[in-house]
């Protein structure tokens, strides 16, 4: 067994696939199948079952063989990370993806990391939050930052959430709406109300819960494009809704109203990590980073 093989096994066990491990790993399908052959040979065991409609299945054996072939590559990568933490210079590649609303808090952190770190490429992507759990998933992306629903953190426990930002709801409404002198905005205000929403499922389908118990929501467009959102919202188009620290404070004529809604849970805005993938040195301390600064 080498550690390549033991790359083969795990990648086939997360991602059920033969086809997208040799994907991942740049190799032919024939090469990846051919190797983890020889090394159900070698041990003596069958690793997976192949299921045309279910793919590959990983074996009571081949569950115990794979858990430990991944603890092995988690502790290798951790010698690694230390080896290279004792040099000075740190340096390597940092892909973060965040939600594009709290895309303006990061512009310090990264500037400020940037400045620490001038060795480190970093690459920041917007995206949709279903998208950055994928991403981290295909191992596109080191770093997500989202928003994190108890929803969310249930629905994938192979991830590792931490929360930067506690939150409130508010609605944006341009400055000579009737709704811009209300202290607060009700559920049922909302009927009627032509509304722009970020791309963002879990929120389109809170929105909609809300104010379906009063009547249908009016629901001009989404995007994950900020500013196509404030823009609607300054010329009086439609008003949107997402968490306070979404927008910026410079935002001229748009008022933030907070959303009344009774038993409302804290919303928090944090970064998340696969739990199987050991993070680099780099990610380590810029995660190091946002815990200060945040």
């Amino acid at each position: 067994m080498n550690f390549e093989q033991m790359e083969y096994i795990v990648d086939v066990a997360n991602t059920g696939s033969f086809t997208k491990a040799a994907q991942n790993s740049h190799v032919t399908l024939s090469a990846i199948s051919q190797s983890i052959s020889l090394l159900e040979t070698e041990l003596g065991i069958t690793l997976f079952t192949r299921s045309r409609g279910l793919g590959a299945i990983p074996t009571v054996e081949g569950k115990q063989i794979i858990k430990k072939a991944n603890e092995v590559l988690l502790k290798v990568n951790e010698l690694k990370e230390e080896a290279r933490s004792f040099s000075n210079t740190l340096s390597g590649e940092l892909k973060i993806a965040t939600i594009p609303g709290p895309m303006h808090l990061l512009i310090d952190v990264v500037s400020a990391f940037k400045e620490d770190y001038p060795h480190v490429k970093i690459e920041i992507f917007e995206k949709g939050p279903n998208e950055i759990l994928n991403d981290l998933e295909q191992s596109k992306i080191d770093i997500g930052l989202i928003v994190l629903s108890e929803d969310v953190i249930e629905r994938n426990g192979h991830l590792t959430f931490e929360k930067l930002l506690e939150g409130k709801m508010v609605v944006g409404v341009n400055k000579n709406s009737p709704l811009a002198f209300e202290k607060k905005i009700t559920p049922k205000q909302l009927v009627g109300q032509t509304l722009v929403l970020y791309d963002d499922k879990d929120l389109w389908d809170d929105t909609n819960a809300l104010i379906s118990k009063y009547g249908n929501a009016n629901i001009l467009f989404t995007t994950n494009n900020t500013k196509a959102i404030q823009n609607a919202v300054k010329r009086g188009l439609a008003i949107t809704i997402g968490l306070e620290y979404s927008f910026a404070d410079n935002i001229s004529d748009i008022v933030l109203i907070e959303l009344d809604i009774p038993n409302l849970k804290p919303i928090h805005y944090g970064w998340v990590l696969h739990k199987g993938k050991h993070p680099s040195q780099v990610s380590k301390r810029f995660i190091q980073r946002l815990q200060f600064e945040f």
